[in-house]
């Protein structure tokens, strides 16, 4: 996957893709990415990129033509071209798979009051949000969708990491313990020392259903439970003190 990324401040980006899993990644061939200042597109001495808001209001506007030069010279017109935005639509691990099938992506960086609609209408295929809140920059929201999708891309990581991770089936990931077996005043569970395979892969499943049931109960209507998993979420129900706060979610199952 080649990822172009157009920002006016670069050096909040490229250490993400010099880092880490991401890193390994471009070494592998498997990403590459470019990462384009659009302030170089811009006229006049100063290379003003932005300007006040038409109509009155508080902050500044990317304007149009220094990102337009920019989406043209790369040839990101007709391709899949990412904004991430307050009021684009809701970042899920659906949304990251289905980008993370594109051979080519291209992102658009906002700041200050946001970009100039034309460029919106014009270029941008996807207006994403990652979640209901303001980030002052769309290089922290770049990256984040970024993060989300590459790892998806065969090659990146085994796909025995991505099996029973957080939104795999929609449920959230099971708890997860290392040495030493017993920290401060803590021991990890006795069913991980067994080594029994059968008993641990039952507590995961359990603990996976408590965890989704606990913080992300929304996510259950639309889980693709087994039978038995649908009776183990029963007796987790009319266990300890959930019954009553929880009991109106068995409708959706």
């Amino acid at each position: 996957m080649k990822i172009t990324i157009f920002t006016l401040f670069p050096e909040m980006v490229e250490p993400f893709f010099t880092s880490s899993i991401m890193k390994r990644a471009v070494e592998k061939a498997l990403v590459s990415y470019e990462i384009v200042n659009f302030r170089d597109f811009a006229d006049g001495v100063h290379k003003k990129a932005d300007d006040i808001p038409y109509g009155g209001g508080a902050g500044m506007v990317l304007m149009p033509d220094p990102i337009s030069k920019a989406l043209d010279e790369y040839g990101a017109k007709g391709k899949r071209v990412v904004f991430p935005t307050p009021s684009g639509k809701p970042f899920t691990e659906k949304y990251a798979m289905d980008l993370s099938s594109e051979s080519e992506l291209f992102f658009i960086c906002g700041h200050y009051e946001g970009l100039d609609q034309r460029v919106i209408d014009e270029y941008v295929t996807d207006e994403i949000t990652i979640g209901d809140y303001v980030l002052s920059s769309g290089e922290t929201a770049s990256v984040v969708i970024i993060d989300a999708l590459y790892r998806l891309i065969d090659g990146v990581i085994s796909n025995e990491s991505l099996e029973d991770e957080s939104f795999s089936s929609n449920l959230l990931e099971y708890p997860q313990y290392t040495r030493p077996a017993r920290y401060c005043t803590k021991s990890v569970p006795d069913v991980l020392l067994t080594g029994h395979h059968g008993h641990i892969t039952q507590w995961r499943c359990d603990k996976r259903l408590e965890k989704t049931m606990l913080n992300r109960p929304d996510l259950l209507s639309n889980a693709s439970l087994s039978i038995e998993e649908r009776e183990r979420l029963l007796k987790i129900l009319d266990s300890e003190d959930k019954r009553n706060s929880q009991r109106w979610m068995l409708s959706e199952l």
